[in-house]
């Protein structure tokens, strides 16, 4: 398998886990309200969402022998642009739609966490 589909394999299995973590909290909220669930589906959304956008960004970017110089500035901009599409919608997750702070907040800290803890459970285990 090439080195670059590899990669592709391990970033989706990364961001489907991450979908699946958002998805149980927003049900397990669900239990106790539903506004509570819909709350933790937004925040879980706010730090998915923008993790597709970053990989679609980098993998649109990515030539066949990519440059350093250029690798580093798509990586920054892929960057940049998953911070300012998280902050959108947190805030209208927030300010427009009202969402409760607790399971919001609960819900896009455990997608973030699960991004970072997951590469390294899954290189472990291969």
């Amino acid at each position: 398998m090439s080195v670059s589909l590899y990669r592709v394999k391990f970033a989706r299995t990364v961001l489907l886990i991450q979908l699946v973590t958002f998805v149980v909290i927003g049900a397990l909220f669900a239990l106790y309200d539903l506004t509570w669930g819909l709350s933790a589906l937004a925040g879980g959304l706010a730090a998915w969402l923008p993790n597709i956008v970053f990989m679609n960004f980098a993998w649109r970017h990515q030539a066949g022998e990519p440059v350093k110089g250029r690798m580093a500035w798509s990586f920054a901009l892929g960057e940049v642009l998953k911070v300012l599409t998280t902050l959108l919608l947190l805030i209208v997750a927030l300010a427009v739609f009202g969402a409760v702070f607790k399971p919001l907040g609960l819900a896009w800290l455990s997608v973030v966490i699960v991004q970072i803890v997951a590469p390294t459970v899954i290189n472990n285990k291969g």
